[in-house]
């Protein structure tokens, strides 16, 4: 494979104008784009074969959700819980709360490896405190907290193509931490991996591509950064929007750059500079994307005309 394009340019896909744009997700099977606008609680579908758009409302905020085994169905990851949903009926079913005695919502998410979600929530108080878990959702829809450090906004959450390295990060401290993640679920030697260097910018949504690079949207920085598997920058994504907030690799060949972007506290003169901020914006950058790793429950009993 050739070396990644180090400074494309990302263009407009869909002017959404999302308040708070996130949770970039491409199903290979369907060869759609999902992505969640959290503050409008709303779940948005993009089919790039004719350039549609659906979207869905949620019943509560929508922070991140999975694709699942059993393709009539998403994980969604909402605001106080997590639910499946049916994409035919619009219905949700309730799995479990997240914590409910806490000021803190549901954030970052993303399937391992071995189809267990893995999810960090985020304080919803002023100021922050990195009071907030990681948390895995295991097959048998047990809800477990990870040791990993509390954050203030969990995001980042990636794993290496062999599934053996999880990816995360507490956005406030500008830095994206490494562990080693084992099948069982295991996690030990947890590192710093990258620590961002530009002068402004937080790292928020990650992906990772299939040679183990990790494309992540930096928030305020108006870019997304790749990291070779060693932390070390490889390539850069200019993103047209200041607020640029989740990855996906997707398209036929999964060589394209999915990009969600927020609006939310972008002031009216900014904004007026700003105007597609809210939207998703795609690139190629040179590399490929993997399939995103699935949710391996059955959610509901299929229904009789299925």
């Amino acid at each position: 494979m050739s070396e990644p394009v180090r400074n494309p340019h990302a263009t407009l896909l869909v002017d959404a104008k999302c308040t708070l744009g996130e949770g970039a997700t491409w199903c290979e099977r369907s060869g759609r784009l999902y992505w969640t606008d959290i503050e409008g609680a709303r779940l948005w579908r993009y089919d790039p074969r004719d350039g549609s758009s659906t979207s869905w409302p949620m019943p509560e905020r929508l922070a991140t959700f999975a694709l699942c085994a059993d393709p009539h169905y998403l994980l969604l990851g909402l605001a106080s819980h997590l639910a499946f949903f049916d994409l035919a009926s619009g219905e949700t079913q309730r799995i479990v709360d997240v914590e409910p005695d806490m000021n803190t919502r549901v954030n970052d998410g993303r399937c391992d490896r071995q189809g267990r979600f893995v999810f960090g929530t985020k304080d919803e108080g002023s100021p922050l405190r990195a009071v907030g878990g990681f948390y895995r959702l295991n097959r048998d829809l047990s809800l477990e907290r990870l040791p990993l450090p509390a954050p203030a906004i969990s995001n980042s959450i990636a794993f290496s193509p062999d599934g053996a390295t999880m990816y995360y990060c507490d956005s406030p401290t500008r830095e994206i931490r490494a562990c080693d993640y084992g099948a069982d679920g295991s996690i030990a030697n947890n590192r710093v991996f990258t620590t961002l260097t530009d002068a402004t910018g937080e790292p928020d949504g990650s992906t990772v591509d299939r040679d183990g690079g990790l494309w992540n949207a930096q928030w305020g920085g108006a870019r997304v950064v790749r990291y070779g598997p060693d932390g070390v920058e490889t390539a850069r994504v200019s993103v047209p929007t200041v607020q640029p907030s989740c990855v996906a690799l997707g398209g036929e060949q999964l060589d394209t750059l999915y990009i969600t972007s927020a609006r939310i506290d972008l002031d009216a003169a900014t904004l007026a500079s700003d105007s597609y901020a809210g939207g998703v914006f795609v690139a190629v950058p040179g590399q490929l994307g993997l399939p995103e790793a699935l949710f391996q429950d059955a959610p509901l009993p299929r229904r009789a005309s299925e």
